[in-house]
């Protein structure tokens, strides 16, 4: 588990998990905790106990959505209700004890507080995501809670870094036509009409421009560090048949 000093407040606990600590074998080793893998199902759920055991939280409290790489955002008071709808892409509460996560494999997980307000968020963004206003949108749905953004602290956690995420030509003019000081987030890479992506400094500057207190990064890469981290991108490059993920949590203690 990997924690943000700027994180670290009182009546909140949080953790970046690695792939270590788990059961889980193969590929999967050893913390996957993606119930969407093909991954054991039991040996998911293990995984995902174990997290709730170093948050110290009932392991059925620990929430997570079913993220389909959108804006929205999903607020929370208690654990998922049978049938109701958990497609999203961040969670907001202000219940102690709820342990509110994300999923990742490349794609940028943010932890978020308001520790005077005691309202914290996780959200998940991708490219599609940043674009769409995942990030805003989450901390709009916590001001709505009673938080402040100017409160806020917001951790991004492992992320693909620019180095290795290499993008076509599509993807590029898709950035530029949307907006033309897009450009920075972008660096020639050694394939013609290619380019390298910066999705985390994409990231930290919507953050930033949201208004939010402080906004930071933990500057690890999930495709570098194969030891710490699971990668889709990097099961893609080697076709591999699927990947682990990684489980980002914040909770608020009661403390």
């Amino acid at each position: 588990m990997i924690e943000a000093k700027e994180l670290q407040f009182p009546g909140i606990a949080h953790g970046f998990f690695t792939r270590q600590g788990g059961v889980s074998s193969g590929i999967y080793t050893s913390l996957n905790t993606g119930l969407g893998s093909d991954d054991d199902r039991g040996d998911v759920l293990e995984n995902r106990r174990r997290i709730a055991e170093q948050l110290k939280i009932d392991p059925s409290k620990l929430v997570t959505p079913y993220q389909i790489h959108s804006p929205d955002v999903i607020h929370l008071d208690a654990p998922w209700q049978e049938g109701q709808d958990r497609k999203a892409d961040a969670l907001v509460t202000r219940t102690p004890g709820l342990a509110i996560g994300v999923s990742t494999a490349d794609c940028g997980p943010v932890l978020f507080a308001d520790p005077e307000a005691k309202v914290i968020g996780a959200a998940h963004s991708g490219w599609k995501g940043a674009v769409t206003g995942v990030l805003e949108n989450t901390i709009a749905a916590m001001e709505d809670l009673g938080a402040r953004r100017e409160r806020i602290t917001a951790v991004l956690g492992p992320t693909i870094s620019r180095k290795a995420y290499e993008v076509g030509p599509e993807f590029h003019q898709r950035f530029l036509d949307s907006d033309a000081e897009n450009g920075i987030y972008f660096a020639p890479s050694n394939r013609a009409d290619h380019h390298l992506f910066d999705l985390p400094a994409f990231i930290l500057n919507r953050l930033t421009r949201a208004g939010v207190g402080q906004s930071v990064n933990l500057d690890l890469c999930t495709y570098a560090d194969e030891e710490r981290f699971f990668s889709y991108r990097r099961t893609t490059h080697r076709k591999e048949p699927d990947y682990g993920r990684l489980l980002h949590v914040i909770v608020l203690t009661g403390d």
